[in-house]
């Protein structure tokens, strides 16, 4: 397999991630700001860096700009590689020059997103629409990774559809979690009654509510959450599980020491995380370390498969 084919089906999967979980979170901190009230002072600018928003392009405060152009700026701004519309487009031409490797039905799926997603995408700024718009990408970006699992052969490429789901689910959920932190920080007097309400909120940017309550089993509390979405090994979107897929998904090419060793290393410091011990700061602090850890990671897969050194 060619490293320059195996390095674009990582980045189409791991687009698609991206697309899906940027619409979801739009959607879920979109009702947020329905649930708190206004002098809690959340708003869309809060979600920006995860979302990838230049900060230069928000100087002097994302409130100036108004909650249209920031709304662009997630959804639909062509200049921001982590809006919904530019990760869909960026998935699309991934896809497109690697047809003969995808199944049809994947590829078919993937066109009619990008199609539906250019035509829809402007009437997500409306309240009304947005939930129904930014829900039916979800759902399109899910069967595409179903279609993907159920229809594609298991072999190489597979793998890296993989380590891009996962890669990029594990960069999510830390960059969720840290958006919590740093309004908590932020506005601790103001937001400190709502508490719940916003590890609440987090739990569904990342469809976790459901299963946290079926398996904690307890009310929502940010030591709670932290356990769940850090070191949980079951749940899809956990980081120690998208570590532990990572791992198994590298043992299966050639050439993985570098990248499962990083992994490993990745998923023992979690096995060390001790959320109910955690000052929000601390919380903040972790967040930073474990961002610096997946961007190594994805360096040492870029090193030992899509840019290997060969030797003389």
């Amino acid at each position: 397999m060619l490293s320059k084919v195996a390095e674009r089906v990582y980045w189409m999967v791991r687009y698609l991630e991206r697309a899906e979980d940027a619409a979801r979170l739009v959607s879920v901190h979109g009702d947020l700001m329905l649930d708190l009230p206004k002098s809690a002072g959340v708003g869309w600018r809060d979600i920006s860096m995860v979302l990838g928003v230049e900060r230069p392009r928000l100087a002097g405060g994302a409130r100036k700009l108004g909650d249209r152009a920031v709304l662009d700026m997630l959804l639909a701004d062509a200049k921001n590689p982590s809006s919904v519309l530019s990760a869909i487009t960026a998935a699309r031409e991934n896809a497109r020059t690697t047809r003969d490797i995808l199944p049809t039905e994947a590829w078919r799926a993937v066109n009619e997103l990008h199609l539906r997603a250019a035509k829809t995408l402007p009437r997500a700024f409306e309240q009304r629409h947005r939930n129904a718009v930014l829900g039916d990408i979800v759902a399109r970006c899910q069967q595409i990774a179903g279609l993907l699992q159920g229809t594609m052969s298991h072999g190489p490429a597979y793998q890296f559809v993989r380590i891009g789901r996962f890669m990029e689910r594990a960069d999510m959920t830390t960059r969720v979690i840290d958006v919590a932190a740093a309004l908590l920080l932020a506005g601790k007097d103001e937001l400190a009654e709502f508490d719940n309400t916003l590890w609440a909120a987090v739990l569904r940017s990342l469809s976790g509510y459901q299963m946290y309550r079926q398996y904690v089993r307890r009310r929502v509390e940010s030591a709670d959450v932290l356990r769940y979405l850090l070191k949980d090994r079951e749940f899809p979107r956990a980081v120690h599980y998208c570590t532990d897929e990572l791992q198994s998904a590298f043992a299966r090419l050639p050439h993985p020491e570098k990248p499962v060793a990083v992994a490993a290393r990745l998923g023992a410091g979690l096995d060390r995380v001790r959320p109910g011990r955690m000052s929000i700061d601390e919380v903040h602090e972790l967040v930073d370390q474990l961002q610096a850890q997946l961007a190594e990671l994805h360096d040492a897969v870029r090193a030992a498969w899509f840019r290997p050194v060969i030797a003389a």
